[in-house]
């Protein structure tokens, strides 16, 4: 790297959020705070993000703007090459072209993305706070990762489908289009108050407009006509969103990657499933996923001209496979893979990674795994463990078993309980105290060999028993032999899955014989007997086996297993039966042993293979038919603000499918999403099990191994969250519509004062002239005497200045108020210091408050 270079990196070190720069006169100029989400078309952008995490990871993303030049284009993608290295080789790097971003990226501006016209070559400043000589309209699309793009200042720029911001600097007008959703109504509002908040100092007051009931904001129709004329014959029909990005494509291909030739090129290694041990060290591959995106893996032993080399052959394989220009490309280094990466493959394991809470360590060909006994306190203490451990309690609360017995519910002999056959389907009704009031967990257990009638049946009875505890119990699906841990420890280490056969009286099932079953576990929580066939063949050196045979029965020893898994095992052998055990140790086993299972054969006596799953991390994915159509969109970064009660979400935790369902869910999104997280499961390119287990949670009755993955769970949040309907009421009553009225005189005043133009746009923001000239004639100003078209101040009242002290605002009666002052809203006129003194937060946490608590701070600074 050349000292010029270097000179540009200096200070940029890890650390948690963002940090942006852009591309002018090719160097790399820092972007202020204040106008992060803010993106000039004609330039180029390099956004650095720390996770915040114990990961300290870092991924660097250089964007594209779509006017941008090849040479800032070029500029970009060297910084961010030599910018890798500057940091060790650990980023992950993304290209991002506009308009086609990843989810990723988009996820960092949780209240949206705005597309600014021009660039620096232009002249255009970014974006300065306090600034209000501005107009432009922007139009904003997505519900869940807004973007904003500045079109022209024109009636002609609106349709019926989508929110339009109409931005005169001291005022905000949201116009609603009549076919736009309730979600893309608040995300504008986000938006907007974000605009407010970050451009405006808070200074800025916003309306809205709803599109099918314009007749209901009659004065902020008045303001938009002034400023866009009058509206003259119909709107343009709503225009379809984009179709969201595909979430995952089963069509997966790895490609070696050589210029030795001295020409680049490109041979498949392999397609999906892929495995980890065809990307080798001395290498450089490409990932390519169903022509959708590509990854880029650099060996850690690859030359040092191809790993600077592997972005721009990631580029050039674009082209030569004539996949858009906007195909997203992420390139990594080996031992820096990012999560998406490691979903694509079907096992995947860290460097000294260590199997569940244990450690490995090897004597002799068998690798043996001390496991560290499990702590509910800990739960309670960490959500998160609560989460990756999949245990809501120590599973000591209550338990009542029904069977499917002629499609109806039959309760289950408690003497019986533990035991569950392959011909059967079972339902489980688990009942725990959290803050002294019952939860539920309702487990279907669904046997191999039962009838579809009996699971249909089951299904139906489990929607039966939801509705007797008022929709409160978390729905848990179980495919025999895939029982999550939970479900195990309920048990005690007694559970016993026979492979056949059914519990239900009466019924005479034949003799089996020899019946031969694995043990796995060392403890209560963990531990399971499966009946398996009665071969040989069947046994395996790192499990105790249990071999029940005429009036014999055997317990075997394999030369891997633990003294903890040999006392589980005896504990399931007491259950089997009551008669007298013979221990028989691997290797030193009777001839009657290897006759009831038909003779000796070769089984399993090499390594212990890895059984806990490869660490992924977690995916949330949005379920709606808000458009019309059904679809899937996936979320980045997620909290527990992108949960959206009109909709159902999908939780990928690798383990097991979350279904959340909000509260004004439809049917038909429910069925969907069923359907089409069983429809994940099966196309998922690390070729998933088809039976993980799919888990219902309902809105407000979430269990902590949901709410585990998410950060800061907020237990009160859907009592106490913010509405689109009450954020609007909040932004858009009358005393809001006079305050804009006000602003607007005032700012227009402010512009005459200083000589400068009656308007000016935001900064690269499109105006027509027409625009422009009704602006000027049709202000509320007037043309050019500035007579006031609307309701003046009282000549008896002094009109409200920008800001008040303290003083003025506190603890008075309303009546007592300067005119213009709205009692409910006596923060919006204190200066930003006094606001954080009196409040205890900026502006913008203040608005991102759930209702109750921004009144909750009003009184206690006296304020309400």
């Amino acid at each position: 790297m050349t000292e010029k270079v270097l000179d540009a990196f200096k200070g940029i070190c890890y650390k948690p959020g963002l940090q942006i720069w852009t591309i002018n006169n090719m160097k790399m100029v820092p972007v202020p705070e204040a106008a992060f989400g803010n993106f000039f078309e004609g330039d180029c952008y390099i956004v650095l993000h720390g996770s915040g995490d114990s990961s300290q990871s870092i991924n660097i993303h250089y964007w594209i703007g779509i006017d941008s030049s090849q040479d800032e284009q070029g500029a970009a993608a060297i910084y961010v090459t030599h910018l890798d290295e500057y940091l060790g080789g650990n980023p992950v790097q993304h290209r991002e072209v506009q308009g086609n971003e990843s989810s990723k990226f988009k996820g960092y501006f949780k209240n949206g993305i705005i597309y600014k016209k021009g660039g620096v070559a232009s002249g255009f400043k970014h974006v300065d706070t306090n600034v209000y000589n501005i107009l432009r309209l922007l139009h904003v699309k997505g519900s869940k990762n807004v973007t904003a793009r500045e079109v022209e200042v024109s009636w002609k720029s609106f349709n019926t489908g989508d929110v339009f911001l109409l931005d005169m600097g001291k005022a905000i007008v949201q116009w609603n289009g009549p076919q736009s959703n309730k979600k893309e109504r608040l995300k504008a509002c986000m938006l907007a108050q974000d605009i407010r908040d970050r451009e405006r100092g808070g200074r800025a007051q916003i309306g809205v407009v709803e599109g099918d009931r314009e007749e209901a904001s009659p004065e902020l129709i008045k303001v938009m006509t002034s400023v866009l004329g009058q509206r003259t014959g119909t709107l343009r029909d709503a225009v379809p969103d984009h179709t969201p990005d595909q979430n995952q494509t089963a069509s997966v291909r790895l490609y070696q990657v050589s210029d030795a030739s001295g020409q680049l090129v490109v041979q498949e290694v392999a397609s999906s499933p892929l495995t980890q041990n065809l990307l080798h060290s001395e290498d450089c591959y490409i990932v390519d996923v169903g022509g959708e995106s590509l990854s880029a893996w650099k060996g850690k032993k690859a030359t040092n001209e191809e790993r600077r080399s592997a972005l721009e052959r990631a580029v050039g394989y674009i082209k030569a496979k004539n996949y858009p220009p906007t195909t997203r490309v992420e390139v990594m280094s080996e031992g820096a893979e990012s999560a998406m990466f490691k979903q694509l493959f079907k096992s995947w394991k860290e460097s000294g990674q260590t199997q569940g809470l244990g450690s490995t360590y090897t004597r002799g060909r068998i690798a043996r795994v001390d496991q560290v006994k499990f702590d509910v306190m800990e739960l309670h203490a960490e959500p998160k463990l609560a989460a990756k451990e999949r245990m809501v309690d120590d599973a000591s609360g209550d338990v009542q078993i029904w069977r499917i017995e002629n499609l109806e519910l039959q309760e289950v002999p408690r003497s019986t309980y533990g035991q569950f056959y392959g011909g059967d389907c079972y339902l489980l009704l688990y009942t725990y105290q959290k803050a002294n009031k019952p939860q539920y967990i309702l487990y279907m257990w669904l046997g191999r060999h039962a009838t579809q009638d009996e699971i249909t049946a089951c299904a139906y009875q489990a929607v039966n028993v939801d509705n007797r505890y008022n929709g409160a119990p978390v729905q848990v699906r179980v495919t025999m032999g895939k029982e999550p841990r939970h479900f195990l420890a309920i048990f005690k280490g007694k559970l016993i899955i026979y492979e056949g056969g059914t519990g239900k009286p009466g019924v005479v099932t034949p003799h089996p014989g020899a019946r031969l079953f694995q043990v796995r576990g060392t403890n209560e929580v963990n531990t399971k007997a499966t009946e398996v066939p009665a071969r040989a063949s069947s046994l395996n050196s790192n499990d105790v086996f249990l071999l029940t045979s005429g009036d014999a029965m055997y317990m075997w020893y394999g030369k891997g297993c633990s003294g903890d898994e040999r006392e589980m095992g005896k504990t399931v052998a007491d259950v089997l039966s009551k008669q007298e055990k013979q221990i028989v140790m691997e290797g030193q086993e009777p001839p009657q042993f290897w006759v009831a299972l038909g003779g000796k054969a070769p089984y399993a006596s090499d390594k212990r293979l890895e059984r806990e799953g490869p660490v992924h991390s977690p995916r949330l994915f949005e379920c709606s038919n808000q458009t019309g159509q059904f679809r899937m969109t996936e979320v980045s970064h997620f909290t527990q603000d992108d949960l959206d009660e009109d909709d159902v979400m999908l939780l990928d935790t690798w383990e097991e499918l979350f279904m959340w369902i909000g509260n004004t869910a439809n049917q038909y999104e429910i069925q969907e999403t069923y359907n089409s997280a069983a429809e994940y499961l099966k196309t998922h390119p690390a070729g998933r099990d088809p039976d993980t287990s799919i888990i219902t949670v309902k809105q407000g009755f979430e269990p902590p191994t949901f709410t585990g993955w998410f950060d800061a769970w907020d237990p009160h949040k859907w009592s106490g969250g913010l509405s689109y309907e009450e954020m609007k009421n909040q932004l858009g009553d009358s005393a809001s519509v006079s305050q804009i009225t006000v602003n607007l005189n005032n700012a227009a005043l402010n512009r005459k004062s200083v000589g400068g133009d009656a308007i000016n746009t935001a900064p690269g923001g499109p105006l027509n002239d027409n625009s422009a000239q009704n602006y000027k004639s049709q202000s509320p100003l007037g043309p050019s005497n500035g007579t006031n078209t609307f309701t003046e101040a009282s000549p008896s009242k002094a009109t409200v200045p920008g800001t008040l002290g303290p003083e003025v605002l506190l603890s008075r009666p309303s009546g007592e108020l300067p005119l213009g002052v709205d009692p409910h809203k006596r923060e919006e006129f204190l200066s930003d210091a006094d606001f954080e003194n009196l409040l205890g937060c900026s502006r913008r946490d203040f608005q991102r408050l759930p209702k109750w608590r921004q009144n909750d701070l009003k009184k206690k600074a006296g304020l309400f």
